[in-house]
């Protein structure tokens, strides 16, 4: 049997066992043998009937071969997304170190964004009007898990490495999802599968995923994300897991100890690795007052993104190249008022968080001060103009004002910078379980996860309590020129 058959009788039918397990579905079937279950819960320690149609799915010949088809998919994504994030790294290491060295200078010169900004917005608008997908979509509406197009792949492809290494300060996660979504659907044509929208929709979650999980090297934060941001259970997800997520935050503390109280002796997954200073009151209480403060901040961050989005509307190449350029006007002044690097407000912060969190004492108040408010400029006009994602951004102002407030009394730098990072994050991506999940492996450690939850939940929920603000307007075409097919 050849690849293309065999593809055919695996994702090509796999809309049957879909099908058969959608809530209409369910519900007849629930119908049909309810004398059968009420005899059979009324044994003790019976499964759910939602245990065994999902046995009966798995039990699937076509729906196993579809798991190993993605499988392979996701090694060919990987790997593209492992290319592509070593081409962003290299193009920026080289605009950003290599040049400035070669011409003489050991940081890039205070009047180096702007150049960059002026072509980074030039580009970008050309893909947004000539491509196909408009270079994927605007940041400030959040990630977006479905709609993978492979007509799109190369305008995003081109739209990011026109923004990311030029100095937007956005991150890769958005154009990787959209490549890999992409991506799947190409290798899905090749072998000449039938295009189903099951098959469309398990894909392009599948090559998301596989590329997702290279930018933040686990596939765990990709599950997760993913998960939240496709929506599954739609609200009733966040209606039970933020009061389960807040409650295990705030029992964890009686495990992990509080103060000079040790916590109680339970058994854990602990190891014996050495572990950072006990929580105290100082770091939950700060902790939790600086959620709601990153919480309404980033909020407005991301309402400047929406209002920039809306300007950029009216004429796109004029409008995003005047909202790059004022981007990287941020990072100008920045270096000028503090003499520091201008790459510091550019680019993503991801390089820029990791220093900072090995060398906090080397930033001072006035400098800690200065890139919270360009950064965060920049962040919100590149949000509704540039192409990116917004993760590591929200990332870097949570790690920084953590940092900032680590001095008040009982807070220290490590849960300060954990606890900054969930906010500031929840906030801006309004996932507030995928959040906890990223930032408790990026700090590496469980002790101050109870600070983090508490964070996450806190932030998110002063976020959705302020008003949404405008949406992103549809795109409107120039005068005269045909619109280009979404992605």
């Amino acid at each position: 049997m050849g690849i293309g058959a065999l593809w055919r009788d695996s994702v090509g039918n796999l809309a049957l066992p879909l099908a058969e397990s959608s809530p209409s579905r369910l519900r007849r079937s629930v119908i049909a043998e309810q004398k059968r279950g009420e005899a059979a819960e009324a044994v003790p320690g019976n499964q759910p009937q939602e245990a065994d149609q999902l046995r009966d799915i798995l039990r699937r010949p076509e729906y196993l071969r579809a798991l190993v088809f993605c499988a392979v998919i996701g090694i060919l994504v990987s790997f593209a997304a492992f290319w592509f994030l070593v081409l962003l790294h290299e193009m920026e290491s080289l605009i950003w170190v290599d040049w400035p060295h070669d011409l003489g200078w050991t940081t890039p010169p205070w009047w180096w964004p702007l150049p960059l900004a002026l072509v980074s917005g030039a580009v970008v608008a050309l893909v947004v009007l000539r491509f196909p997908g408009r270079g994927g979509h605007i940041p400030a509406g959040g990630l977006h898990a479905g709609g993978a197009s492979k007509a799109a792949v190369p305008g995003v492809a081109l739209a990011a490495l026109a923004s990311l290494p030029l100095g937007a300060v956005l991150g890769p996660e958005a154009p990787l999802i959209a490549l890999g979504g992409g991506l799947a659907l190409v290798f899905r044509d090749l072998v000449r599968a039938p295009a189903t929208e099951s098959s469309t929709a398990l894909l392009g979650a599948a090559g998301a995923a596989a590329a997702i999980s290279t930018i933040f090297g686990n596939p765990l934060v990709a599950a997760v994300l993913l998960m939240e941001v496709a929506g599954v259970g739609g609200p009733q997800l966040f209606v039970v897991m933020l009061p389960a997520l807040l409650a295990g935050g705030v029992g964890a503390i009686v495990f992990t100890g509080f103060g000079h109280w040790t916590g109680l002796d339970a058994e854990s997954l602990n190891i014996g690795l050495p572990a950072p200073p006990t929580l105290d009151l100082g770091d939950v209480v700060w902790s939790t007052l600086m959620a709601v403060v990153l919480g309404a901040a980033v909020h407005w961050i991301i309402m400047g993104g929406r209002v920039a989005a809306r300007f950029v509307a009216g004429h796109v190449v004029r409008n995003t190249m005047l909202c790059a350029l004022a981007a990287g006007g941020c990072a100008t002044l920045y270096a000028v008022v503090t003499g520091r690097s201008p790459a510091e407000v550019a680019l993503s912060g991801q390089a820029t968080l990791t220093d900072l969190a090995a060398h906090p004492h080397a930033w001072s108040v006035g400098s800690l001060v200065a890139v919270l408010v360009f950064k965060g400029i920049a962040y919100s006009l590149c949000l509704g103009s540039l192409r990116g994602g917004p993760v590591f951004p929200s990332l870097f102002l949570g790690g920084a004002m953590g940092v900032l407030l680590s001095p008040l009394p009982g807070l220290g730098v490590v849960p300060g910078m954990a606890a900054g990072m969930a906010a500031a994050s929840a906030a801006a991506l309004r996932l507030p379980v995928s959040c906890v999940v990223l930032v408790v492996l990026m700090v590496g450690n469980s002790e101050t996860v109870p600070v983090i939850v508490i964070a996450a939940v806190v932030a998110f929920v002063t976020t959705e309590l302020l008003p949404q603000g405008p949406g992103i307007p549809p795109f409107s075409a120039q005068r005269g020129r045909a619109p280009r097919p979404g992605s």
